[in-house]
């Protein structure tokens, strides 16, 4: 009999109509059936041996939250028999001029902790009454908090932004699993090598009895990181040269890149977007859709202008565009940027549409990047420094010099693709500004395991928004930071921190950034989710920590406008 393997995941939801993620272990027709009459129903399709559908609801009514149960050739599977948590549904919203807008976001999780930084052999919080060496994990928490009070205000969207597995970080009991398949003494060693292991990583993940009834019943949105496929994924062409190299490599990237766009990528999608994607198309009519992935991540690979990872979702007068930072690279040393042209334009496009109207299109925007726009004075400097020592400002032997160090401590955020931050830092303010200008536009980051709030300022005489603009970092949802790195972080705030910044600015000629920016929250370490709460023109940012036996702890809170 057909069963479910993964899933259900609850993807999209707007005020009639939804998705619903999930992997079966046969083919079959996949259904939703929802308590108030709204229901849908599609065919499996088929990826290297798995079965995987996204089902489309419809006839939902806005401004109600319904049950649901999910059947697969009409046998019910989900909810699971005798589960302790409430049942799963779909909260259609009404964005009504008074109805809030919660966003809840973050990034980087460890399913469970690897085999470096932890003894356990099962998983990453419980074992013979250990604790979890990283601390509880944030999702966790927050789905028990959300299970004991099913009526309690919960987020309308989960916004992670990147690392949602660690294909290069394995834990003891994914290494375990690995060795039963091939020789970890053969490259890539205890990292994923193809699809199947991906999979793997997926059902350590979201099979976790808390993430997974949390998945089911709160919409997200999700973009990968450079941890998703490979540490510094792309942080240069030198880089990716000695990568396509190796004999592992190829088969690495393909398949990381499909099973994104299976578990991931699709379930971003509206509907209508859906429908008119060729590559979903091909694959839902292809007996075996593999070999049409497969050929679509090839010339997304060699390609960057072939795929495009980044999306735009609305939720009432709240904007959210994605931009994907990773994949959509230009990496030649004297042309670098984190956006082709291509996706440069479309992310304008995306941003700005609508807003030339009376009223604008939206009140808040919020742009999603897994890498911040604003970092620590310091690092900014030195991410500056090593981009212009990394293209030969100073010579080839400071040219080797920079791109064993960037590497090696990761400089690869905006500031390292200087252009590109200019580029964002004008979207903003143009974006942010006029008289259709939004409350707020807040950017949106991860990837640095730790949280702060940081705010610019533009120049005087110079073009400013008249938005409250913010840098929102929010990292890890459960992973750790060295207490060194605690440290330098503070330190890269710091008057010391920013002269230092200045001096390596000058040792490199590098411009001054066009902008100021302080940080006015933080920094915060931990296990933290971030909400912004958004309603009408007013906005309220909370920050949690989940902390072990008091579940998610308030640690910052704060009205925007």
């Amino acid at each position: 009999m057909v069963s479910l393997r993964l899933g259900p995941l609850l993807r999209y939801v707007d005020e009639e109509a939804a998705t619903v993620w999930v992997e079966t272990s046969r083919p079959c027709v996949a259904e939703v059936r929802c308590a108030d009459g709204a229901s849908g129903s599609t065919h499996t399709f088929q990826i290297d041996g798995h079965h995987y559908a996204l089902v489309p609801v419809t006839g939902l009514t806005p401004g109600t939250r319904t049950a649901y149960e999910v059947t697969l050739d009409g046998v019910t599977v989900w909810p699971e028999p005798d589960s302790r948590f409430p049942a799963s549904t779909i909260a259609a919203p009404a964005y009504g001029a008074d109805d809030p807008v919660r966003v809840t976001f973050g990034s980087c999780r460890w399913a469970a902790p690897p085999a470096s930084g932890s003894s356990w052999r099962e998983r990453g919080r419980d074992l013979g009454g250990e604790r979890d060496p990283v601390g509880p994990d944030a999702l966790d928490t927050l789905a028990a908090r959300l299970a004991a009070d099913p009526e309690a205000d919960r987020p309308d969207v989960l916004v992670l932004l990147g690392d949602q597995v660690y294909a290069d970080e394995t834990s003891p009991a994914t290494q375990e699993w690995l060795a039963r398949r091939r020789d970890l003494d053969d490259p890539p060693g205890t990292q994923v090598a193809d699809y199947e292991e991906y999979t793997h990583l997926y059902y350590e993940s979201w099979l976790d009895p808390e993430i997974r009834w949390l998945l089911s019943t709160v919409p997200s949105c999700m973009l990968f990181d450079d941890h998703d496929v490979i540490d510094d994924w792309n942080t240069s062409a030198a880089w990716l040269r000695d990568m396509r190299a190796t004999p592992w490599w190829q088969e690495r990237i393909l398949s990381g890149l499909m099973s994104y766009w299976v578990h991931q990528h699709i379930g971003n999608l509206p509907p209508a977007e859906l429908a008119a994607d060729p590559v979903y198309a091909a694959v839902r009519e292809a007996p075996d859709g593999t070999d049409v992935l497969r050929e679509f991540a090839a010339r997304a690979d060699a390609d960057p202008t072939c795929a495009r990872w980044s999306y735009r979702r609305d939720f009432g007068r709240v904007r959210l565009v994605m931009i994907d930072t990773r994949a959509a690279r230009v990496l030649e040393e004297q042309h670098r940027a984190m956006l082709d042209p291509d996706e440069e334009r479309w992310v304008r496009e995306q941003t700005l549409a609508g807003q030339d109207a009376d009223g604008g299109a939206y009140d808040h925007l919020l742009i999603g990047s897994s890498l911040p726009w604003l970092l620590p004075h310091l690092i900014h400097d030195a991410e500056n420094w090593n981009a212009a020592m990394s293209r030969g400002e100073r010579g080839a032997r400071w040219a080797r010099r920079g791109e064993k160090l960037r590497r090696r401590a990761d400089l690869e955020h905006w500031p390292a693709f200087p252009t590109s931050f200019d580029t964002l830092t004008d979207l903003v303010a143009e974006a942010g500004g006029g008289p259709a200008a939004p409350a707020t536009v807040s950017v949106l980051g991860g990837d640095v395991h730790h949280a702060y709030v940081a705010e610019p300022s533009w120049p005087d005489g110079g073009p400013a928004p008249t938005a409250r603009v913010l840098q929102l970092t929010c990292s890890p949802v459960h992973n750790s930071i060295p207490r060194y790195m605690r440290g330098a972080f503070r330190f890269g705030w710091s008057r010391p921190g920013r002269l230092l910044g200045r001096g390596l600015a000058r040792h490199a000629r590098a411009a001054l950034p066009r902008i100021r920016w302080r940080r006015t929250g933080g920094p915060w370490f931990g296990n933290h989710l971030m909400t912004l709460t958004l309603r009408g023109r007013s906005a309220d940012l909370s920050l949690d920590r989940a902390e072990e036996g008091r579940g998610l702890v308030r640690t910052d809170r704060r009205t925007l406008t």
